[in-house]
């Protein structure tokens, strides 16, 4: 058995659906697929969810009308002649417009209600465009299964239950194709949770974990894994092979290439993980296994945009000690804010966050309450594994650097655009 992954970067219009097809149709292993939303449907969908919160109606229209209009030109494109699934995405937009008609204060809760069926469209779309072509396919709603807490935004899932839901429904018949979604999950109570984004990746790994895998293959719009992002740095090179440790590392420091939760449930049970790429599917990709080793010899550079910097001191300017260190962190686990940099001098602690975090300015006015704060923003995050002083020196050059910190191996530097 071998578990497909196909991100929205690569399914992101009707040519898109028609390649998986052709990736699928010549290969003749049991095969689980898990997908993400069409392209940038997470993104719109985002959107939709923040205009129906603020209680923009009109805008909240005009944004799904253009989710609404981007699926059934796909349909349109995928099935010529018969309309397949008019009526059932139709029935999905409508649930979205119910749910904008339901006052909710909880943002976290309100966005996995909505955003969650991105995936939910998708796969419906590409199970009949599958059928349509002869394939012998069966569509799953992973939320059925795939189990997980009231963390909206952010779940854990619960894996005992999961297990044995996922054992007991995930067996293939012959050249079947089990079609489901990534991202997403579900509580007990009904309700949809989201994994945190990029999570298709982090659900490919479990259903890989779970029904012991031979392999996971996620099919990307990028030859493999690069040492850099080619939107933001020239020339980035293809790495063949790279260890399990070490694509975690990348992939905490903010790496796109997967998701961070994604390499320990296949480490568990060395399952290999292949990054290829969806529009060359022959050539080689990547390789992340157990057995790789990487050779530090190219640095590998890692851009997060759109971050801010806090400062946090005490109002009396006591030493920054283990017991305000507790109080620090405890405010930041309350309101679920992830850090990207931490840097602490004797009465100063300073972080580097997401600046787009929606419970960003309550963290704040949190810390306001025994801490002074005070903050930048509009920043980028550029962390070095294996720099060496060229690669230092090039990305620095007359730009401004408002934090530097090094390590053995890693250089992490907060810089004014």
């Amino acid at each position: 058995m071998i578990v497909h992954k196909f991100g929205g970067g690569a399914i992101k219009d009707a040519e898109g659906v028609k390649n998986m097809y052709d990736i699928l149709r010549k290969r003749k292993e049991e095969k689980v697929v898990v997908m993400s939303a069409f392209g940038k449907t997470t993104n719109e969908l985002e959107s939709v969810t923040e205009a129906i919160y603020n209680k923009q109606r009109e805008h909240f229209l005009n944004l799904l009308e253009k989710v609404k209009t981007y699926h059934f030109d796909i349909i349109d494109n995928l099935f010529p002649l018969y309309k397949r699934n008019y009526e059932e995405c139709e029935k999905i937009f409508e649930k979205i417009d119910k749910i904008a008609g339901v006052e909710n204060n909880n943002y976290d809760f309100l966005y996995d209600q909505v955003v969650c069926l991105g995936e939910i469209l998708s796969t419906k779309i590409v199970s009949s465009y599958l059928e349509y072509k002869g394939m012998n396919v069966r569509w799953i709603d992973i939320r059925s299964h795939l189990k997980t807490d009231n963390v909206f935004r952010e779940a854990n899932v619960d894996r005992e239950i999961s297990d044995n839901s996922i054992k007991e429904n995930f067996r293939a018949a012959s050249e079947e194709v089990l079609l489901t979604q990534g991202f997403i999950g579900g509580t007990d109570e009904g309700y949809s949770t989201t994994l945190g984004r990029e999570g298709s990746d982090y659900t490919a790994a479990l259903l890989a974990n779970i029904l012991n895998a031979d392999k996971t293959i996620v099919w990307k719009d990028v030859p493999g894994v690069l040492n850099a992002d080619p939107r933001y740095f020239d020339n980035p090179e293809k790495i063949d092979e790279i260890s399990y440790r070490e694509a975690i590392e990348l992939a905490y420091y903010g790496a796109k290439i997967i998701h961070p939760k994604t390499i320990k449930p296949l480490e568990n049970k060395s399952i290999p993980l292949y990054v290829k790429s969806f529009l060359n599917p022959d050539e080689k990709g990547t390789c992340i296994s157990k057995f790789s080793a990487y050779t530090p010899g190219i640095p590998v550079f890692i851009k997060k945009e759109n971050q801010m910097l806090l400062s946090i001191v005490p109002k009396d300017m006591s030493f920054v000690f283990e017991e305000r260190l507790s109080k620090i962190y405890k405010f930041f686990a309350l309101y679920r804010i992830k850090v990207n940099l931490i840097q602490n001098s004797a009465v100063n602690f300073t972080v580097s966050v997401d600046e787009h975090n929606p419970r960003i300015y309550q963290l704040i006015d949190g810390l306001r309450t025994e801490f002074k704060v005070l903050y930048n923003k509009g920043l980028e995050l550029i962390t070095i594994r294996h720099y060496n002083k060229e690669s230092l020196d090039e990305l620095i050059e007359g730009r401004k650097v408002l934090v530097e910190q090094k390590s053995r191996h890693t250089v992490q530097l907060l810089l004014e655009v």
